[in-house]
């Protein structure tokens, strides 16, 4: 799709690592640059991912990698979020088309501001779904010059100690936009009995099942994630419950910081979630569903 635009310099790499090291390279010369690829291919592009995440970046890089809960094409079913966690870059998690666009916009704009290369993960649903967007006006940042900083991206030993403080300390920072930031949104209902964590497509599924009156916190900004957020949304209800799909990153970071609550016990580690799955699995009557040969 990319390369039907004029504007859009695109090409097709030899494999994912080859794709980030491309996209690396304009992004250190000043280009905004994006590579994309599914779950598996970031296992493949690690061995650079690791490094940039230390080297930082000069125009922003955003990496777009497609999870695939239920393995409708893919030889695995891991999760994407474990390597933000473990490279320590920044994820973005979009709930629908809309989201999806601003959610790169805002990649681009966090990749530049915070010196880092950005994931924007989307799953087999957002990305084989389409929803309504509002269009606006394109804006061509202008290119950045390049400044030749051996210290900064020659990741030798002797230069890289120096910047695993700087990335921590990156993450500190990001630690402390994730409190404030409107892509993690708290939605409070009339019902506090319960409070939902959630993201991505997960979102769309728990609003279908508990409706407008349940108590949500949707995290677009998936790593790094709040803390005192949460602690303050887990505060106004009963019990707290995480929905996500395969590996239990939300649930494992609430209880790091001393949140208690309720996730894989309940919701499955396997197979991607629909609003039936977390309807049967919370003990709720599911609602009725249509089939593709029926008539709508």
């Amino acid at each position: 799709q990319a390369a039907r635009y004029d504007e859009i310099y695109c090409e097709w790499a030899p494999n994912e690592k080859v794709a980030m090291e491309v996209a690396f390279g304009a992004a250190l010369a000043g280009k905004r640059s994006a590579c994309v690829m599914k779950h598996v291919g970031v296992n493949v592009a690690a061995d650079p991912l690791f490094t940039i995440a230390y080297t930082g970046i000069n125009a922003g890089m955003v990496i777009c990698v497609a999870d695939d809960p239920g393995m409708h094409s893919s030889q695995n079913e891991q999760d994407s979020r474990h390597y933000a966690v473990s490279a320590k870059i920044p994820m973005l998690e979009p709930a629908d088309s809309e989201e999806a666009r601003q959610f790169a916009k805002r990649a681009f704009q966090l990749s530049e501001e915070y010196d880092t290369p950005v994931f924007l993960k989307l799953c087999t649903r957002i990305s084989h779904s389409q929803s309504l967007v509002e269009l606006g006006e394109r804006e061509e940042p202008a290119p950045r010059p390049y400044v030749k900083d051996i210290a900064k991206y020659v990741m030798v030993p002797g230069n890289a100690r120096p910047r695993h403080p700087i990335v921590e300390a990156r993450t500190q920072r990001l630690i402390a936009y994730a409190e404030t930031t409107d892509l993690n949104r708290e939605e409070m209902g009339e019902d506090t009995s319960i409070g939902i964590i959630t993201s991505s497509t997960s979102y769309q599924y728990v609003r279908e099942v508990f409706g407008d009156k349940a108590c949500v916190l949707k995290l677009g900004l998936s790593w790094p994630m709040p803390v005192e957020k949460i602690r303050t949304f887990a505060a106004q209800v009963d019990k707290v419950l995480v929905v996500e799909e395969l590996e239990p990153i939300i649930e494992n970071h609430c209880r790091q910081i001393g949140v208690e609550v309720t996730g894989k016990e309940l919701i499955p580690m396997v197979d991607e979630l629909t609003q039936g799955r977390i309807a049967q699995c919370l003990g709720r009557e599911p609602k009725a569903t249509v089939t593709l040969e029926d008539d709508v």
